[in-house]
Order: structure tokens, then C-alpha cells, then sequence
């Protein structure tokens, strides 16, 4: 890409918008929060967005770091973002969903799984709890192996294999997610405790195991299909998600 000279009317604009957080490889840098109205179920709702940049780099001169993204064509890779609803960081009780991208799910409704659901499902219940956060994670696609490698899993498993063996048929594990980044973000933005919406016991864990104070967890089923019946179940039994009373059946 062409670089071109950072107007001067830019970084006053932005410098109080973006915080350096160190992390042990470098930095991420947090931009927001930015106003975005989202159309949820009908309904017109506010919420406060943020993204984020992981950077070898660490310093405080955003007007370098906005100089370099300048000449990189950040469009060619993924960068996380979260959408956070209410008071969240001095509510007392606050609900979070640590939401893996899904492409076909979120964007095209896939009914082979029941990620677009999640996706929307959790943002009412956030709404609908008074505070919160939904945490939208790129680098997750197909639980880590990419959209083109999941797009070779779906071929497996059209051919009998389950989401877990299809993965493992491909050279890869079940579950590569790695929650470290959106961790550390969760930790700039909010210190009390905070409610997980997953089913998935990993998700706690990683939140637990980091010192973050977790005050419980709420399930989130639903949207169950002769499409994504075996893969809900291959989840409970392949992957160790918790199968909660009256959840994951299509009776």
C-alpha cells in the first residue's frame, strides 16, 4: 500500500480514544469506545465498540504506531473487537460472551451449527441483564484452523467424520483457541466479577486460571436442528461442553 503523511488533525482526535496495554509478546492497542447503534431483533440499540491490534511494539507514540498502519494492509488480517452494553466497568454485576467468529453462522445463518444464534442470542441477553460485553474473536475461526481449513472439515464431515475427528484428520487439534488477548483487554476495561455466558468449561478455565474473578456461569443452547443436531452432541461428548438440564435435544 501507499503510505501517506498522517494528517495533523488526526491524532488529537484519537489519542484519548486509544490505550496501550503490555502484554508479554508487546502490546495491544484499544481503540474505543465508539458509539454503534446495532440492530438487534428490530430493535435500535447502543453500544459502546471497541478493537484491538496486537503490536510487537510497545510505546505511547500512537502517532508512530498510526504512521505503520498506514503502509500494512491491515484489511488482509483479522483484528478482534468487543461491544460492551451499560455501566461495564463499575456495574457490580456484569455478564460477558467470549464469541468465536463463525463466518458461515454469523454472517451467511448457517444452520450446521449454532453460532449465528449465540451471536445474537447473547447481545439480548446482555441487553436485557442491564450491563455486559460481547467479545467478538477473529483469530477463531473453525475452533483456530481457519476459514479454508474448516471449509475442508465440512467436506469430512459431509463424509461421516464428527467436528472433533475432522479437525484431527486435517493434522490439527480439537480446540486451538487461545482467550489470552481477550483476557488482557477484559482486564483494562473491567476488574469485578463477571457472569460467562458458554457452555464450553475451557472458556471458564482460561478466565479463572488468569486471576480474573468469575461469579458464575450461564448456558447458552439453543437453536437445535436436523442440521447440527450431531455436532451439538459431538460437542457434550467429543469436547467436554456442558450439557445443562433440557438443553441440546430436539425432542
Amino acid at each position: 500500500m501507499t503510505q501517506t503523511k498522517l494528517d495533523s488533525k488526526v491524532l488529537p482526535l484519537l489519542e484519548d480514544k486509544i490505550k496501550l496495554i503490555k502484554t508479554e509478546k508487546g502490546a495491544i492497542y484499544l481503540v474505543g469506545p465508539i458509539r454503534l447503534p446495532v440492530n438487534l431483533y428490530g430493535e435500535t440499540v447502543i453500544f459502546q465498540w471497541y478493537c484491538w491490534l496486537n503490536c510487537n511494539e510497545v510505546t505511547e507514540d500512537f502517532e508512530r504506531i498510526i504512521d505503520k498502519l498506514s503502509s500494512v494492509n491491515l484489511a488482509e488480517f483479522q483484528q478482534s473487537s468487543v461491544l460492551v452494553y451499560g455501566d461495564f466497568e463499575y456495574a457490580d454485576d456484569a455478564i460477558i460472551r467470549m464469541h468465536s467468529i463463525c463466518h458461515t453462522g454469523d454472517i451467511f445463518g448457517s444452520k450446521r451449527c449454532d453460532c449465528g444464534f449465540q451471536l445474537k442470542q447473547s447481545m439480548k441477553m446482555i441487553v436485557e441483564h442491564g450491563t455486559g460485553a460481547l467479545f467478538y474473536l477473529a483469530n477463531h475461526e473453525g475452533r483456530g484452523i481457519g476459514l479454508f481449513s474448516k471449509a475442508m472439515a465440512y467436506i469430512l464431515q459431509e463424509n461421516g467424520f464428527d467436528t472433533v475427528e475432522a479437525n484431527q484428520g486435517l493434522g490439527f487439534v480439537d480446540d486451538s483457541r487461545n482467550y489470552s488477548d481477550a483476557i488482557q483487554v477484559l482486564k483494562a476495561l473491567r476488574s469485578k466479577p463477571v457472569t460467562l455466558m458458554t457452555n464450553n468449561p475451557k472458556k471458564l478455565e482460561a478466565l479463572k486460571s488468569s486471576g480474573l474473578p468469575v461469579s458464575g456461569r450461564q448456558p447458552l443452547w439453543g437453536d437445535v436442528s436436523e442440521y447440527n443436531e450431531k455436532y451439538l452432541q459431538t460437542k457434550i461428548n467429543r469436547s467436554g461442553h456442558l450439557k445443562d438440564e433440557g438443553t441440546c435435544t430436539n425432542d
